[in-house]
């Protein structure tokens, strides 16, 4: 089979560089190796998919640890506010939500994925199923790939297969070895957006209970704050999930870490004393455990208990002051060891993949082979939660949709003299 423009992978970026470079003029073939298209796309944002973030590139970038500056022009050029206009003008109404989430008004990601499927079909985009296993290359310049014993000949290639998180959606880091095998670096790919396991007991003593205003901060084993957030957190029976944690995942890098929790964060240590008095002196003659029944949460109580080493039948009345004082500090700085991420299967996000000073940031091209372009979480870019991983790559498909498309022109009018 002979196109213009192969494109390897058929989620986000997959399906929205295919769209761009159609709506250029190109001939486009979209494989993709399942039987349907944006399986993934379809479990982001809880199954309702977090579109984009409503804010600008820069505030983007600043959302993006890794790699963000490599994303400027691509960004640029596709900002936050171009997504958008661009699925409410394929009929797709969208909302936006506490932190500037945006998500389809629907709540539903097949909204999204309807909207590109349908916007694939519009453009002409011939959809096949197979998965890639070489990329053909002569003299350093990529004219096609194989899938499943056929062979699709290109004028340009955009490889956009995912990195390695969630496999069960064909997220199997097939596309690093195919970069690999031209001579791309791939950096070691690792969960990002990851939950944090935990040691000790504590957390699983407290499994299910989740905390929807609390401070987090991400300290290193030398004393450096390396994440500071606010928010809702989730303890597992492995330790530690939810929107915080999941941020703070990207700033691990293998050292050893805390996490250092506010669980009063409207309240400075002197009114959280007094409010701490009050309930002493309300329930003065309760247990330990039930006198601290309005001020956290029944699960919390136990650990917070053993960790002062306060007897849970203690009687409140008989709370020393030290005791208290240390009550205090504990609650605004609880801390959590953190002995590693869960694998990167369990990943929202990969952190790694072709690295990027090997690709132009204008174009998305490969600066190995001739003719491959790159778009989408198979670069080793990633972002926070809250929309700003998928507007990477509507932004980066973009870049590479265009590029493609340009270069298939040019080439085809060179070809004719």
């Amino acid at each position: 089979m002979t196109s213009d423009i192969l494109v390897i992978g058929g989620g986000p970026a997959g399906m929205f560089a295919a769209i761009t470079a159609a709506r250029d003029g190109a001939d486009v073939v979209l494989l993709e190796r399942n039987d349907r298209l944006g399986k993934k796309l379809l479990i982001t944002g809880k199954g309702r998919c977090n579109v984009t973030n409503d804010c600008t590139a820069e505030e983007v970038l600043q959302n993006t640890p890794r790699n963000g500056r490599f994303l400027y022009s691509a960004m640029t050029a596709f900002p936050p506010e171009k997504t958008k206009a661009f699925f409410e003008g394929c009929g797709c109404p969208l909302k936006t939500e506490r932190g500037n989430r945006v998500f389809p008004v629907s709540d539903k990601a097949g909204s999204i994925l309807d909207c590109l499927k349908r916007e694939l079909k519009n453009a002409s985009v011939t959809v096949r199923t197979g998965r890639v296993t070489e990329l053909l290359t002569r003299e350093g310049k990529i004219y096609g790939a194989r899938a499943d014993g056929e062979t699709y000949y290109a004028r340009g290639v955009i490889l956009a297969a995912g990195g390695a998180s969630y496999p069960a959606t064909g997220s199997t880091g097939d596309g690093y070895a195919l970069a690999q095998s031209v001579g791309h670096t791939i950096v070691l790919p690792q969960g990002s957006l990851v939950p944090l396991e935990t040691a000790g007991e504590d957390c699983q003593r407290m499994q299910g209970l989740s905390l929807r205003n609390v401070g987090v901060k991400l300290i290193s084993a030398k004393g450096k704050l390396l994440y500071k957030d606010f928010g809702e957190l989730l303890f597992t029976h492995f330790g530690v999930s939810g929107p915080t944690v999941l941020s703070a995942s990207c700033h691990l890098k293998g050292e050893a870490c805390r996490l250092v929790l506010d669980l009063k964060p409207a309240l400075d240590e002197g009114k959280l004393d007094a409010r701490i008095l009050r309930d002493l002196d309300m329930y003065q003659n309760r247990s330990m455990e039930n006198a601290l029944m309005d001020l956290l949460p029944r699960s919390m109580i136990p650990v917070v208990l053993d960790r002062l080493n306060i007897s849970h039948d203690l009687q409140a009345n008989s709370l020393t002051k030290q005791a208290r004082h240390g009550l205090v500090q504990l609650l605004k700085a609880f801390p959590i060891e953190i002995t590693g991420k869960r694998p990167v299967e369990e990943a929202i996000i990969t952190s790694g993949g072709v690295k990027v000073s090997e690709v132009d940031p204008k174009t998305m091209a490969s600066k190995k082979a001739e003719g491959l372009f790159f778009a989408g979480e198979i670069l080793d870019c990633d972002a926070y939660t809250g929309g700003f991983n998928l507007q990477i790559a509507w932004a980066t498909a973009f870049a590479a949709g265009k590029a493609a498309a340009e270069k298939t022109s040019i080439d085809k009018c060179a070809s004719l003299y």
